[in-house]
């Protein structure tokens, strides 16, 4: 068991996140509570476990420390350099960074089909890269709009998953990474031509959101949001998110092989099978403790768990839905087309209670609307 821990947490990359977790806690103590600190320990942890259980994350976090702190440094702590500083114009401010990234993931989707139809090796590897590359950007964008936020006043500085925009940015970010590790480990390519367009859907709304409605501007946190449950009640519900859209898009692989649609280019339908119900699985977990963990939040705001406020109802119709797509398929061995429509459905719902419930119902989550 000790030697276990050992192999896992005594690495280089794991004494790099134990040295800036201790900067951190003495440099910056008197700004978190002890809730936070838990977490920037909990979270250091559980990159160091993902660090050494994935070289690939390894690589993409190191990378993306990096280009964040030479952003942080070329700021010299003014928001004026965004002007003035080519690299942050037009690279590493992040903005920019996010606009790379809203380039590069269309792009991703344009080469995965150009492999799934050519089947030449080499353009699967440029698609993997390319997600890898803008996923990473993407990340750097985030990193850096919070330190932007501190730029713009100690009160206003906060994570970047307060709203419709940054939680964008982030579903993209966090359901490319649950496909890269997919593809890694089934080394199983051609899904990508298929998990991409949801991601690519995602990328439409956030550059409509920016150049239409101009969110990409950092705003202060409203009350409610002014708690550390927000930094991983968030995170983990688009994990769930994630899951269940990359569920969904293997689900329209499944249905176009059994249609005999592109079947000669697609992997076997036992497989699309069993990778929706990883995907499912994932998704339901961590939905559940991000449910759990907003009926805790509740408590703490409004002063009780459950309000039925149209996103809680909605999240917990989300929650039966996977949970009965479970029991079918675990308890009464449910198999084919019809878990493959039900997953299909399963991303409407989500779908709505995600974007929907901003757009047409008023409630207590009524600061995420449009």
């Amino acid at each position: 068991m000790i030697d276990k821990i050992k192999e896992n947490f005594l690495n280089p990359f794991g004494f790099i996140l134990g040295f800036l977790t201790i900067f951190s806690i003495l440099k910056f103590n008197q700004f978190m509570d002890s809730y936070e600190i838990f977490i920037l320990i909990g979270s250091a942890i559980t990159f160091t476990w993902m660090g050494k259980a994935w070289p690939n994350f390894r690589n993409l976090f190191l990378i993306t420390l990096l280009f964040s702190f030479i952003s942080i440094y070329l700021y010299q702590g003014t928001l004026e350099q965004i002007e003035t500083n080519f690299f942050l114009k037009y690279f590493l401010a992040s903005q920019s960074a996010i606009m790379w990234m809203t380039a590069l993931y269309p792009l991703s989707l344009i080469i995965y089909w150009i492999y799934l139809l050519t089947k030449q090796d080499f353009y699967g590897n440029l698609a993997t890269r390319t997600v890898w590359i803008a996923t990473m950007i993407g990340f750097v964008g985030l990193l850096v709009r919070w330190y932007e936020s501190y730029l713009i006043g100690i009160d206003v500085g906060h994570i970047p998953v307060s709203n419709l925009y940054e939680v964008f940015v982030l579903f993209c970010l966090i359901t490319s990474l649950i496909y890269l590790h997919y593809e890694e480990k089934l080394n199983e390519k051609k899904l990508g031509a298929f998990v991409l367009i949801i991601i690519t859907a995602a990328v439409g709304f956030i550059l409509w959101y920016t150049f239409e409605k101009g969110a990409n501007q950092i705003q202060p946190l409203v009350p409610a949001l002014q708690s550390y449950w927000m930094k991983i009640h968030v995170p983990a519900n688009f994990i769930g998110y994630g899951a269940f859209s990359i569920a969904a898009m293997i689900s329209v692989a499944y249905l176009l092989k059994e249609k005999n649609i592109l079947a000669n280019y697609l992997p076997d339908l036992n497989i699309l099978d069993e990778m929706t119900y990883k995907s499912i699985s994932i998704g339901f977990i961590f939905f559940t403790i991000a449910t759990i963990l907003g009926a805790i939040w509740a408590a703490e705001a409004w002063g009780g768990y459950w309000s039925w406020d149209p996103k809680e109802t909605w999240a917990l119709i989300v929650w039966l839905n996977y949970a009965a797509w479970l029991h079918l398929r675990l308890i009464k061995g449910l198999r084919g087309s019809i878990l493959a429509w039900w997953s299909l459905a399963g991303l409407a719902v989500t779908t709505f209670a995600f974007l929907g419930v901003n757009l047409f119902l008023s409630g207590l989550h009524s600061y995420g609307e449009l």
